[in-house]
């Protein structure tokens, strides 16, 4: 079914000279985004820098984003922290702001157990309306929601789908063949787009989508039309831009790409750093 559309982009954040949020810049890469093939976009996760982003900040940029965009496509809030009090206060005040769904990454840092992640996704479920896709990046967050922890989520009304960014093929196979109708798996690595379609999945979390979305989406339902040998090929030409994206911190490489093609994004806010000239010119190689 593919809720949000089988190309979702984690969308950067664009900032001005001042590395304040620029609202003009977030419009053109909407558009861009949009114009390209994805049919969803993600404000404020990782890839939009959230870390460095104040929950006033998040707020704004989701009011206009809305505002813009409602309509054009959906869009899923970042709100997950690894304080379950304070990420179910901003869930709702996300919500307020009329998004169409939250991402909610699993804690981070804290490393809570199996039954502490179970316990931590359903108390901000069962605080929200809204369609709630869970985030398991455990490179990241350095813990793993398991299938099983997975599945049981999947139970609740709203836990509609998954971000699954493990890369472990095994896992995500496990969660789509013993899921409840209608809760989806979407890949949260580029690399493995083709790989997580062929074994169920509906779709792609996507950040490559940002520069290389038509290909994206010519791949994607190039595979779904069953032409199986040309999407591989596709997924293959593309590997070195997947790839290449998280040479240097994310979303910095990003960035730097978008530039080249003409949309301005801005820099990015420390702890990130802008990349240096080698850096840039890799970056810039991939696009050719």
């Amino acid at each position: 079914m593919a809720r949000f559309g089988r190309l979702v982009t984690a969308m950067v954040t664009p900032f001005n000279d001042q590395l304040q949020i620029d609202y003009d810049k977030a419009e053109r890469i909407i558009d861009h985004l949009v114009a390209t093939g994805s049919e969803g976009i993600v404000v404020s996760g990782t890839t939009g820098e959230s870390p460095t982003l104040s929950a006033a900040e998040k707020l704004d940029l989701f009011k206009h984003v809305v505002s813009y965009a409602k309509g054009k496509c959906h869009i899923i809030a970042g709100t997950g922290s690894n304080d379950t009090a304070s990420s179910i206060e901003f869930t709702k005040a996300a919500q307020a702001t009329g998004v169409d769904a939250v991402m909610v990454v699993a804690p981070y840092y804290s490393r809570p157990s199996q039954e502490g992640l179970y316990a931590h996704f359903k108390a901000l479920a069962e605080a929200t309306d809204l369609p709630v896709m869970m985030y398991n990046v455990p490179g990241r967050t350095a813990v793993n929601i398991t299938a099983q922890t997975t599945l049981r989520l999947a139970e609740l009304p709203n836990v509609v789908c998954i971000k699954e960014a493990s890369g472990n093929l095994s896992q995500m196979a496990q969660i789509i063949e013993h899921a409840p109708e209608g809760f989806e798996l979407y890949s949260g690595d580029d690399s493995l787009t083709i790989p997580t379609l062929a074994i169920g999945g509906v779709g792609i979390v996507s950040v490559a989508s940002h520069v290389v979305g038509r290909e994206m989406t010519e791949m994607i339902y190039s595979f779904l039309a069953g032409k199986y040998t040309q999407a591989a090929s596709m997924h293959r030409k593309l590997m070195p831009v997947f790839e290449g994206l998280f040479a240097y911190p994310s979303p910095g490489p990003t960035k730097v790409a978008l530039q080249k093609l003409g949309i301005e994004t801005g820099g990015v806010r420390l702890p990130l750093v802008e990349l240096n000239d080698e850096e840039k010119a890799f970056v810039h190689s991939l696009l050719v």
